[in-house]
């Protein structure tokens, strides 16, 4: 059989050209810096100080690459260090890094089994590996024991793990793919497998899902998502448990709306929040993949939160006075994330509000220039928060501070 370490070093996923660096920088979620404060350092961390990061399974570097350039540009300190076992991607990360001119970087070539041997850090990443290990909760533990106490300025976890729903005829493929090429070499399983999935009945669970296009872009899309020799998903209920039985509480969700049973259907007294978020995956179905942060099971910070006047909002990817033109004019922004539609439901009052968040005024500051008395934003506030930080585009954070 193919092992996870030579799928990698046959296909360094995801696909990346270093040249391409000079064009665009790829950007998501996790390890965005203002998502790090928000759901680590309830929007307070001090950024003066270094950030010790951990990049754990980096791949091509995609959130290796976001990370450090954001800080770069910030005029923030960072000491990160890259862990990968393909020799092949962390050519590939490298070669971007110093496309980019990307410095103090230690790159590791290794198992994040050992990420502790390492060092202690602030800021673990792990995006899209847990899910491929033998032992997906031995590799939560690991992590764990890499972060630095709360009192040292340790923060979290930044993670990803698929999710089954949305990724609805994977599984059978990657089992009948496993049976049908053991032995053969990755070049020969990627071309037998492409020839079987052009050819699958349109009734198939995976030519029928709209919701999955790696295999589309890349042979290294292909080969991993269904030609893995490791890959398992977690459903809510399956990664709450591996969180708190590893050392994890869950932060948060990136983007908290997907989860909300509540924008779905009414919600019976019976449920628990964690049987709320269950059922809305359930009920959503296209739920391809969890991203979230985690705390420290011990941790006594919470993500940050309106509630406090002091915290300063930011806006992620959209613009505040454009919004803010399209609110006041009694329009309903849409979104799509991933296939689900939404529509933002914010009053004509939320306009002066929305135009004064520039990542420096705190909440008050905002009241003021907005014209609000603490009353009249102790009521308009929370709508906003509910409507931009539930589809991830507020966050809070002193980062520009």
């Amino acid at each position: 059989m193919s092992s996870v370490k030579d799928q990698y070093e046959a296909y360094p996923y995801p696909a990346r050209d270093p040249a391409d660096e000079a064009k665009r920088l790829i950007t998501g979620s996790p390890s965005n810096p203002l998502e790090i404060d928000h759901f680590l350092f309830g929007g307070q961390r001090d950024w003066s100080k270094p950030l010790r990061v951990l990049v754990a399974g980096g791949g091509t570097g995609d959130g290796l690459i976001q990370l450090a350039q954001m800080l770069a540009q910030l005029g923030k300190p960072a000491q990160i260090t890259y862990l990968d076992l393909s020799t092949a991607s962390r050519r590939l990360a490298e070669a971007r890094a110093m496309a980019r001119g990307l410095k103090d970087i230690r790159f590791v070539t290794g198992s994040l089994m050992d990420a502790a041997d390492l060092g202690q850090f602030d800021y673990i990443d792990c995006c899209g590996v847990l899910h491929h290990l033998p032992d997906p909760h031995a590799g939560f533990a690991a992590l764990r024991a890499a972060l630095a106490p709360a009192d040292e300025g340790g923060g979290g976890l930044g993670f990803m793990v698929y999710a089954p729903y949305g990724r609805a005829g994977v599984y059978p493929l990657q089992a009948a793919f496993g049976a049908l090429f053991e032995g053969q070499k990755p070049t020969d399983r990627l071309k037998a497998a492409q020839t079987l999935v052009a050819n699958l009945p349109a009734g198939h669970p995976f030519a029928s899902n709209p919701n999955l296009g790696d295999h589309k872009d890349s042979d290294a899309g292909f080969y991993d998502l269904l030609l893995h020799s490791q890959d398992r998903a977690f459903d809510v209920a399956e990664l709450l448990n591996v969180l708190q039985t590893s050392g994890w509480n869950l932060s948060g969700f990136t983007m908290p709306a997907l989860y909300d049973l509540s924008r779905i259907a009414p919600v019976p007294d019976h449920l628990s929040t964690a049987q709320q978020w269950a059922v809305a995956e359930q009920l959503r179905g296209t739920i391809k993949t969890h991203v979230a942060y985690a705390v420290p099971g011990d941790a006594l910070h919470a993500r940050a939160s309106g509630k406090d006047r002091r915290q300063i909002p930011h806006l992620k990817g959209v613009e505040p006075r454009a919004l803010a033109q399209v609110i006041a004019q009694g329009k309903a922004p849409k979104l799509n994330f991933a296939g689900i539609d939404a529509t933002l439901d914010l009053p004509k009052s939320a306009a002066p509000v929305i135009a004064a968040i520039d990542g420096r005024r705190d909440l008050t500051q905002i009241a003021s220039a907005a014209r609000l008395d603490p009353i009249q934003m102790g009521a308009l506030w929370p709508k906003i928060e509910r409507e931009l930080a539930d589809w991830g585009l507020l966050l809070f954070s002193r980062i520009l501070r």
